[in-house]
């Protein structure tokens, strides 16, 4: 399903200000040279799946840059590559967008966005191509994440989140296949719960203890290898059960921002120039 990975180099990472819970108390607490190695390891990851790793320049003045899910979401409408940039709830982020937009204009990639704001692209939108999970509340409008499902032309899977820890659904649930996924269960209100249920066979609850390791910020791009951060044990052995290999990766100096994994990650069904 996917092609590529974007990344977005992280040489100017750091904590410069508390957008989420995870940001306080870590403003100028990250060790840059080490968020770097962290950060190699994972982009070392994903071309050891065979996945092409893209990178976005750094730029200064923008820390957060390096979780590029955030600023897009890739997809596919009718078999053709379409992003959807977003409208960053934080005017500090604002900026990373157009960042992201160059890189897919230099591809060929068409660019859209839509009315409803805020929207943070895969922070809160997971697109696995029938359906639309869109998480709604402290980052992303209800009514963005419809307009996306209607885009997209897929069904939406709508979740309101309610839990400030667990502001972006990819914090708080993780689907591993069509049919399996863990998740966070008081991230999500009552119906939010019952609509996971019945959105996948195997619904994996994961311990508040690991979720603030970032257990569900882990990615599985190819079906069969979960990239998981350290700290979750019992999340690990819960993907194996399922039939996944687990490679665990340090991303503790982005855990100071409130992000890992998947958020370090933009998943694309498309590669390179072929895109056009």
């Amino acid at each position: 399903m996917y092609k590529s990975v974007l990344m977005a180099d992280p040489s100017h990472f750091d904590v410069e200000y508390v957008i989420n819970p995870h940001m306080a108390g870590k403003v100028g607490q990250v060790d840059r040279a080490l968020a770097v190695r962290q950060w190699e390891q994972l982009r070392d990851a994903y071309q050891a799946l065979g996945l092409p790793v893209h990178v976005l320049p750094a730029s200064p003045g923008l820390p957060d840059l390096v979780f590029v899910a955030n600023p897009s979401l890739a997809a596919l409408r009718d078999g053709r590559p379409l992003v959807v940039l977003s409208s960053m709830a934080a005017p500090q982020r604002r900026p990373e967008t157009e960042v992201s937009a160059a890189f897919y204009r230099s591809l060929g990639v068409p660019t859209t966005t839509v009315a409803a704001a805020p929207v943070e692209g895969c922070g809160d939108l997971l697109w696995r191509g029938s359906r639309l999970f869109a998480g709604h509340g402290p980052r992303t409008a209800l009514a963005a994440g419809q307009e996306v499902a209607e885009l997209l032309g897929c069904s939406l899977v709508a979740l309101r989140l309610v839990d400030p820890d667990w502001y972006h659904l990819d914090t708080c649930l993780m689907p591993v296949s069509d049919e399996a996924a863990f998740y966070v269960p008081s991230a999500f209100d009552a119906p939010g719960r019952a609509a996971l249920s019945s959105a996948f066979r195997e619904l994996v609850p994961v311990s508040q203890a690991e979720a603030r390791a970032f257990a569900c910020n882990g990615c599985c791009p190819d079906g069969e290898t979960l990239l998981l951060p350290t700290g979750c044990p019992e999340t690990a052995r819960h993907a194996r059960q399922l039939g996944l290999d687990v490679v665990v990766l340090d991303t503790s100096e982005f855990l100071k921002s409130g992000g890992s994994i998947f958020c370090m990650t933009q998943l694309l069904p498309f590669a390179g120039v072929s895109a056009r």
